[in-house]
């Protein structure tokens, strides 16, 4: 075969169906293979063809012209350990222990984002807080704790606000705290008079939020991060918001609960109650439907909001309705008017009556639900892409991202799914393989877990009441 008459499109298609090994062999082949397995234009639009948002401009004064070749070997081996998820040289689990209670949130500090240039030296950093009333910050490739909060009253849950190096806590006295996330000093608190509370940070024009369901029904805003108060607004009287979500244009919030038939969940303008007026009221409008189990807002539209519930009072526990809406505002000559535009609606039945739903976005139009043991993937028009029924107990909590879908059982085992497209369904999973937990004589489940680009963390129950986190970090 003649190799010098191959068209550089041609070397591209080649090269995509190597494996990394058959990469750096094809190399030594010949001389023309040799020189076009260095060239950078190559390995530059393999990159962009296989992750399209690549830039690495970053790395190309330490690497010169190898910076593309070392990112496609280095990413692309790191990807195929996270698909394949050998043990014992896949990746490393760490077990942080140091908590006395239960793990009622973890989050990353600082995570490991597939836009990073240079992914392989960076070190992730997570934070959990528990029931035994502390904070505490963890380097999970060392297995380390970095800092702890002294001890104050249980917590019950934590979130952190993106890019502000701040954590929020609240606690059983309705206690709501700022915490900075580089060496655990308190920054400010607020009392919400609620023993449990939901924590929804979120940004608007650059300016730092928290919004603050309480058991009484209603939403706080409050200004980060000194946690002043800037406006309440009831939601469902006194039933608790355990729904609070933050639409991708920050322009909308949502506010609901799953504890009362006849409350339907509402939608705000973020505007509205960060910057309230006194001459009107907050913009707001309830959405149509009744019972809502889950919600969530699809991440790559600007507000479009997609909610397990019930059809109506007479539905099953067996059978609920999943509905997308669109949100925007439409403003006259004397007011502006919260439009909800419906999207799409198909029922979801499930074999188990639970209630416990949990339901994710990827992308524009592709759903992921989970109810008790089964994982399935829809379209926006219902159609069913996949489904899973990995576990043998209960999912308890999903984490997606660009690369993976990660669920964590009771079962006491994480089950990792990978996205793919196929070329009739179009976007779909692969199941992987089962990270485990641990002994069941030890620990009782997973309950939580969380994700960044090369690591997987989740909360593992603990039969003495001491819960540990464990870490699974994948080298590239």
């Amino acid at each position: 075969m003649d190799y010098t008459c191959l068209t550089n499109d041609s070397l591209i298609h080649i090269f995509s169906w190597f494996h990394v090994d058959d990469l750096i062999r094809a190399s030594y082949v010949c001389k023309v293979w040799h020189e076009a397995a260095e060239t950078p234009w190559l390995w530059r639009e393999m990159c962009l063809k296989r992750w399209g948002f690549c830039n690495i401009s970053a790395l190309a004064a330490e690497y010169g012209k190898q910076a593309w070749k070392c990112y496609f070997l280095s990413r692309s081996n790191l990807e195929m350990r996270m698909t394949e998820g050998k043990s014992g040289g896949h990746y490393i689990c760490k077990g942080l222990r140091g908590h006395k209670g239960r793990v009622v949130g973890c989050v990353y500090l600082s995570g490991n984002s597939p836009e990073l240039p240079d992914f392989r030296s960076f070190t992730p950093i997570v934070c959990s807080a528990s029931s035994d009333g502390t904070v505490r910050a963890w380097d999970i490739q060392q297995g380390e704790q970095l800092w702890c909060s002294p001890v104050q009253s249980p917590l019950t849950g934590m979130v952190a606000e993106p890019g502000c190096g701040r954590v929020i806590t609240s606690d059983t006295t309705g206690l709501v705290k700022a915490w900075d996330s580089q060496n655990g000093q308190e920054m400010s608190s607020y009392s919400s008079a609620s023993p449990q509370c939901t924590l929804l940070p979120f940004s608007v024009d650059g300016s730092s939020y928290l919004a603050v369901g309480t058991s009484q029904g209603s939403v706080h805003t409050l200004a980060s991060p000194s946690l002043s108060k800037l406006s309440s607004l009831v939601v469902c009287d006194t039933f608790k918001v355990n729904l609070l979500l933050a639409s991708p244009d920050k322009k909308w919030i949502f506010a609901g609960t799953t504890e009362n038939m006849e409350m339907s969940p509402k939608v705000f303008s973020s505007q509205s109650v960060t910057c309230p007026s006194e001459d009107e009221d907050s913009l707001c409008q309830c959405l149509p439907v009744f019972v809502c189990c889950a919600a969530v807002f699809l991440p790559s539209q600007p507000a479009r909001t997609a909610m397990v519930h019930y059809r109506d009072f007479s539905h099953t526990r067996h059978s609920k309705t999943l509905s997308v809406f669109d949100l925007s505002i439409k403003k006259t000559r004397y007011k502006s008017e919260v439009q909800v535009e419906p999207v799409a609606e198909f029922d979801v039945v499930f074999e188990s009556g639970s209630s416990n739903i949990l339901l994710e976005g990827k992308g524009s139009g592709t759903l992921i639900v989970a109810a008790d043991r089964e994982l399935r993937v829809y379209t926006l028009k219902g159609q069913l892409l996949c489904s899973f029924k990995d576990h043998v107990q209960p999912i308890t909590s999903v984490c997606v991202d660009s690369f993976r879908v990660v669920t964590a059982s009771q079962d006491l085992s994480l089950r990792v799914l990978t996205w793919k497209v196929d070329r009739d369904s179009g976007l779909t999973l692969d199941s992987r393989y089962h990270l485990l937990g641990g002994s069941h004589t030890m620990f009782r489940g997973f309950s939580r877990v969380v994700c960044d680009y090369s690591s997987i963390v989740a909360s593992v129950e603990a039969a003495d009441g001491k819960d540990v986190l464990k870490a699974y970090t994948f080298n590239a």
